[in-house]
């Protein structure tokens, strides 16, 4: 297991190498990159900023209650923080295990509680040349 709050790209092929085991029969990935339009409004870029010892511990513990859930100690995960483009990554997900359901059980419930529980925040750059920060609780989930 590993988490991690980098400043650099993110390469995804990397983490799901780094969770690969023999004695996985599944991997999962998810890759959550910046999208052009958020709220009905055109979206060029987002600044991610985090309080970093805070957001790593709290990161390590999701992917350790993970790990302590599901019955694997393949998850790997890292968080950017910077000025993002279009398309480019934001978090990676990648998780090993010996049956497919507890592996993508054990990805989604990191996504899910570290957009609930990590401090990270992000403020979109908007077509119109504004900039706003997003309030998290105002979010919707989508299922």
């Amino acid at each position: 297991m590993r988490t991690a709050i980098v400043d650099h790209p993110l390469d995804p092929t990397a983490l799901l190498a780094e969770v690969a085991s023999t004695a996985s029969g599944a991997s999962t990935l998810f890759v959550g990159t910046v999208r052009e339009v958020n709220a009905g409004r055109a979206v060029e870029g987002i600044d991610y900023s985090a309080y970093g010892p805070m957001a790593g511990k709290e990161l390590e513990t999701i992917a350790q209650e993970a790990v302590d859930r599901f019955g694997t100690t393949h998850v790997v995960v890292e968080h950017r923080v910077g000025t993002l483009r279009l398309g480019e990554a934001s978090i990676v997900i990648a998780v090993s295990h010996a049956r497919r359901a507890a592996a993508m059980d054990a990805m989604r419930y990191v996504i899910e509680e570290t957009k609930k529980r990590v401090p990270i925040w992000k403020r979109e750059h908007y077509a119109d040349g504004t900039r706003e920060w997003v309030d998290p609780s105002a979010a919707s989930v989508a299922v």
